[in-house]
Order: C-alpha cells, then structure tokens, then sequence
C-alpha cells in the first residue's frame, strides 16, 4: 500500500457492521474502495472481547476521501453530533446520494440531514449553498426559510428563494 498522504482521517467506531458499511458506503461513491481489512487475533480478540478471526479494522476510500472503520462493540454510537456533508452539483446527485443513502433502513430528517442504516448523519447539498447564502441578507433569509421546509433539498427551488 502507498503512503498515506492525509493528514487527517476519519475513524468510525461500529458494533460489529464495520465491513458492511464500508461495503455499502464504496457502493454509492465514486472514486471509492476497499483499501485493507484486519481481523482480531487472539491477543486483540481477548482485550477488545471481540470473536477471534472477526472483523477488525476497515480501511477505505469514498471519493478520494480515505476512512477507517472499527468493530469495536456496543459502546459507543453515532450521534448528529459528527455528519458529512456530501456538496452535489445537481440535483439527480442530490437525489442519487439521497435515495442510496436512505435505503435499507436510513432515515430522512430534515434540511438535507439523514441517518444511513448504521446511524451515520449524512448532509445532501447544492454545492452551490454557500453561494447562495452569501448573495445578500434578503436572499439569505428566504434560502433558509426554504431549507427549514425541506426533508431533501430541491436545488431549483433554493435558486428560486
């Protein structure tokens, strides 16, 4: 494997799913794989009490974007505390990461925010978002009343705004 050149990677702490997601999560990006997978020995086995032979450590890759995935057991979940943000372009993207990010269990919330499957806060958005919060404070006021009215966000109608 080459040196890792990030600085700063993203480490995701599962109960026992880590593979699964990172399966999953490689699926619907692009630019996306599996890079290396660990699995518990006896010695780490018997510390973290975890099957020995199972899934440990996942290391991937999600557009370019490389993340570690841990089995590590029940102790600790994912909150809304920590979330991706996913910038698209258009709105089949927006409407392609949604749809694909929500199936098979995930959750819509609100204002471009969902929980996948595993319980990972995700942001779907225009890229463009910024932008159009800083074209003026009226435009900005009407942008924000459209989001706080949307599940998924529609990208003409926050231009519209």
């Amino acid at each position: 494997m080459a040196k890792l050149t990030q600085r700063i990677t993203p480490f995701l702490w599962f109960d026992d799913s880590a593979e699964e997601a990172a399966k999953f999560y490689v699926s619907i990006f692009p630019r996306s794989r599996v890079h290396m997978t660990t699995h518990y020995d006896e010695g780490s086995a018997k510390a973290a009490g975890r099957p020995v032979g199972s899934v440990m450590t996942v290391v991937f890759e999600l557009d370019g974007q490389r993340f570690v995935a841990l089995n590590g057991g029940p102790h600790f979940r994912f909150t809304e505390a920590v979330s991706f943000v996913v910038n698209c372009e258009t709105q089949q993207e927006i409407d392609h990461y949604w749809s694909a990010l929500t199936s098979g269990g995930g959750h819509e919330v609100q204002c471009g925010w969902l929980k996948d499957r595993f319980g990972l806060s995700w942001q779907i958005v225009p890229a463009t978002l910024d932008e159009l919060f800083q074209a003026g404070p009226d435009k900005a006021r009407r942008v924000m009343a459209a989001v706080l009215t949307m599940k998924k966000l529609d990208l003409a109608a926050l231009e519209r705004a």
